[in-house]
């Protein structure tokens, strides 16, 4: 009885440890959430969340939704990042209790948090709103609903687990890859006898109806999301396996890859984690699936939360002695002083101006994930912050050029979502007409009311304008120093007198990617 409240207590103290832990990491994302502005894909959602539907060309409904919600109650930028940092915290509480729940204790749990809690991949995926950010968090919840199950025979955590996957469903597609995996992971090993308990069914059943309302959105539109994903094949950087690999090790901290690779093998050799291997199997399989869509580094992310858990509870036990316990405070000590270098590249710790100098020190230029990322000098993630409220400015003083009585029958068409979804909320207040673009969701809403005579286009070749049009006239150019390379040099051009209807012309600027 006595070891028991020993047993007890210790865990009480692990949790309060990992509680304060996870406050602090939160604060960390809070404190630099509105250092710079929304971001691209910010901005789409804000617009997406405006116009309720149960899904949309290239996501699911609940991050679009919650978007415009954050937007509407102000704050800007800081209201949109405080998910981000909520995530962040919550992760490194999970990543303690998934601890505990494997039989590890505070040598195990601490470099399981420090890990998730100072991965430079996953601090970059909480920097600003989108679909990923929420993906570590929920795929390790899943894992962890899973390993509960098995472990204490917990009807609820199947059904859980099945619920989460339907929320995450609801917030991106990937979830898919990581079910798939699973499956094949408990298929293959011994723990396929869940496939036998009723609740496991229950979950899953539950699961789809929470998925259901975009699967059916999809289908009624005759899948836009498959001929996006098509597509991204062309668009993103084709990585060889080895370079990706070796970005894998980097964008996770390399002093941390011990752990995660630890995690790996762990359960095909620690006897107490042997219930655990459908995890890494899973974890191969998503990234096999990965590697034949030409996927980005970081839909590899969601994996490594639980693989820092196995590996942490893995190599626990070996840290007996001073000069073990020596040697891991060192590793810690470097991954921390690691993430510290790449740190700035993923959160908005620096300026524009001093971030562009820090990486210019540092030698450090982060892995492209698309082809027309090429000649930008900071992150994407970064970039695509900065230049919107000049593009805007832009495009508002050549509408301001075209006579008061042609305004009426002119439309703004421009080419992808970002400088659409910037016009319309930064421009409306300035007397700009709703945007129009042939990028993905912006497709589906069409001319938006309008039917115009004239349109002022923002595109790169105003020669491929002139067929179209009775005249063209360049009324100016896009600049703004730190943003996304292709988005500057483009001619904002007045197209007088069109040859054909826009209705009639619009299929054919259908552009999903």
């Amino acid at each position: 009885m006595a070891e028991t409240r020993v047993v007890i207590a210790d865990r009480t103290r692990l949790d309060r440890r990992a509680l304060l832990a996870a406050l602090v990491v939160f604060a960390f994302h809070a404190a630099f959430a509105s250092r710079y502005d929304l971001f691209r894909d910010e901005l789409y959602f804000i617009v997406c969340g405006q116009h309720p539907a149960f899904g949309y060309v290239d996501q699911p409904p609940l991050v679009p939704l919650l978007a415009a919600g954050l937007y509407a109650i102000g704050h800007g930028a800081f209201a949109l990042r405080l998910p981000g940092a909520i995530v962040s915290g919550a992760l490194v509480y999970l990543a303690a209790r998934f601890v505990v729940l494997l039989g590890g204790g505070r040598l195990a749990a601490a470099p399981a948090m420090l890990a998730v809690a100072i991965a430079p991949m996953l601090m970059g995926l909480t920097a600003v709103l989108n679909t990923t950010l929420f993906d570590p968090l929920l795929w390790t919840a899943v894992a962890y609903l899973l390993a509960r199950a098995i472990r204490f025979d917990d009807d609820r955590a199947l059904i859980g687990a099945g619920m989460v996957v339907g929320l995450a469903l609801e917030i991106k597609y990937a979830m898919l890859f990581w079910a798939v995996g699973l499956a094949i992971g408990i298929l293959v090993t011994p723990q396929r006898r869940l496939v036998l308990r009723p609740a496991l069914w229950i979950g899953l059943a539950l699961g789809v109806l929470i998925a259901l309302p975009s699967f059916v959105w999809q289908a009624a539109h005759h899948f836009p999301f498959l001929e996006l994903g098509a597509a991204a094949k062309d668009k993103n950087a084709d990585v060889a396996l080895g370079p990706f690999l070796a970005n894998q090790a980097m964008v996770m901290n390399p002093a941390s890859a011990p752990l995660w690779i630890a995690g790996l093998v762990g359960p095909f050799v620690v006897a107490r984690l042997k219930d655990m291997r459908f995890v890494p199997i899973a974890c191969l399989v998503v990234l096999v699936i990965v590697r034949l869509g030409h996927g980005k580094d970081y839909y590899m992310a969601p994996c490594y939360p639980v693989l820092f858990v196995l590996g942490a509870v893995t190599l626990a036990p070996l840290v007996t002695t001073v000069a073990r316990k020596l040697v891991a405070g060192l590793v810690a000590v470097a991954a921390i002083a690691v993430s510290a270098v790449i740190a700035p590249i993923t959160l908005p710790l620096l300026s524009p101006f001093g971030l562009a100098h820090y990486m210019t020190r540092i030698g450090f230029t982060p892995q492209a994930q698309e082809r027309s990322f090429a000649g930008t000098s900071l992150p994407q993630v970064f970039a695509d912050q900065l230049g919107w409220h000049d593009f805007t400015r832009q495009v508002v003083d050549a509408w301001a050029r075209i006579p008061p009585a042609d305004k009426a029958r002119t439309a703004i068409k421009l080419d992808n979502y970002g400088e659409t979804a910037a016009l319309d909320i930064f421009g409306r207040p300035a007397g700009l007409p709703p945007s129009l673009s042939g990028h993905n969701q912006y497709y589906l809403w069409g001319l938006r009311g309008q039917d115009p005579v004239n349109l002022l286009v923002v595109q790169r070749d105003v020669e491929a304008l002139r067929p179209y049009c009775s005249s063209v006239e360049v009324l100016a150019t896009t600049s703004s120093r730190f943003a996304m390379a292709y988005e500057n040099g483009k001619a904002i051009a007045l197209c007088r007198g069109l040859k054909q209807p826009l209705a009639t012309l619009w299929p054919q600027i259908k552009h999903f990617d």
